[in-house]
């Protein structure tokens, strides 16, 4: 069902199917006309895919010539608060590839996401890679929990062969940049850190900083197009949605 037309980006609501006997959970297809990718877009713990940050992210991402694939963990769908066992979200993520592969073929795929739905991302594929994903992407990758730094949750990083890019705040409680950069510096085959100034976990500054929370979000989707250039060439896909929604 097509939910809403905003100029050239057309949002349609999709299923995405999930293992484990959950069944399928709602996702969101935001389209622009001749997508460069499709970006494959996992929500936070705590935020789903109507989260204020999903719906602003999306549609800058759109605007920019970038398909986005929000979808919804289980638990998330289900109106609970507690995230699904680690087995669920990655059969979710996996799911939600699967579908994305099925409603713009010949698109090219991005894959990952805002803080917990990215981390799943970079472990399902550090598991088993991604079918017929060409990068991943992660909007505050979350290192560590807040004041408790470690860099235990990022060593599978080493083990993803596809480009990455890393778009972290400064003031982000979650990642201790320190930490993080020893491990990009030794991520296959490449790895990228673009921090953004004065930015904490949910891209939001201080007004003291004379920046807006929109200027901190444009400049980070504004790096994640110009990243798709090297990440996957000038390859063009096909209209994204030529396999239908659900």
């Amino acid at each position: 069902m097509t939910e809403a037309v905003e100029g050239e980006l057309e949002v349609t609501e999709v299923a995405c199917p999930c293992e484990h006997g959950r069944g399928p959970v709602p996702g969101l297809l935001t389209r622009p006309d001749a997508p460069r990718a499709l970006f494959v877009f996992g929500h936070g713990a705590g935020a789903g895919i109507r989260h204020p940050f999903m719906e602003a992210t999306a549609k800058h991402l759109g605007k920019l010539g970038v398909s986005t694939l929000r979808y919804a963990f289980p638990y998330m769908a289900a109106g609970r608060k507690a995230p699904d066992p680690r087995s669920v979200l990655l059969a979710t993520v996996r799911g939600a590839v699967e579908e994305a592969t099925r409603l713009c073929p010949g698109v090219p795929l991005i894959a990952g996401g805002k803080s917990m739905g990215g981390r799943m991302t970079s472990l399902a594929q550090a598991q088993t890679p991604l079918p017929g994903i060409r990068g991943l992407a992660f909007f505050g990758f979350p290192l560590h929990p807040a004041g408790r730094t470690s860099a235990e949750r990022g060593r599978h990083l080493a083990d993803i062969d596809v480009p990455m890019l890393f778009l972290q705040g400064t003031r982000d409680r979650l990642a201790n940049l320190d930490l993080l950069r020893p491990l990009l510096a030794d991520a296959a085959p490449d790895a990228e850190l673009h921090v953004v100034e004065g930015a904490d976990h949910g891209f939001h500054v201080l007004k003291s900083s004379g920046r807006s929370d929109e200027d901190a979000l444009t400049e980070a989707c504004e790096v994640f197009a110009d990243w798709l250039t090297p990440a996957l060439g000038r390859t063009e896909g096909e209209p994204c949605g030529a396999g239908g929604g659900r």
